[in-house]
């Protein structure tokens, strides 16, 4: 059984990007399942740090896009929207090139606050960095 309200398509999702740090960084929803949500990013001159591999930082704009967008998909998304509060990565092994897919899934979805898990893959499918992300339900028209 999905968990999603009304599940958006990947273009929905994928619009959302226009002219944000999602787009800038190419990040691409790929994959919307019963309870998890996939995106992917490449590793590039956008996303990497200043010796040549993925940025800490880039990894969680990912994890963080996803995770904003996972809950926006739980909730009723004309009155609703979620605005991260809290976010922790361990980064596990670096990434030299190619594209990074990041898997979301529910820890807790349910009332004002959403935790979700945020588990980062490079193309071998090796992981390579662990998130915890907590965002909260707000009113989509005190915020926009």
């Amino acid at each position: 059984m999905s968990i999603w309200h009304n599940t958006p398509t990947l273009t929905e999702i994928n619009a959302l990007n226009e002219g944000t740090l999602g787009e800038h960084m190419s990040i691409t929803f790929t994959e919307i399942g019963e309870d998890y949500i996939k995106a992917c990013m490449p590793v590039d001159n956008r996303t990497k740090q200043p010796f040549g591999i993925l940025h800490g930082g880039a990894s969680v704009a990912l994890a963080e896009t996803i995770g904003s967008v996972a809950t926006w998909c739980v909730v009723k998304r004309d009155l609703f929207i979620g605005v991260g509060i809290e976010i922790n990565a361990n980064h596990l092994k670096p990434v030299k090139s190619g594209i990074v897919t990041g898997i979301c899934k529910p820890i807790h979805v349910s009332g004002i606050n959403h935790v979700w898990d945020i588990r980062i893959y490079n193309e071998q499918n090796e992981l390579c960095c662990v998130c915890r992300f907590t965002c909260t339900v707000v009113i989509k028209n005190r915020i926009i």
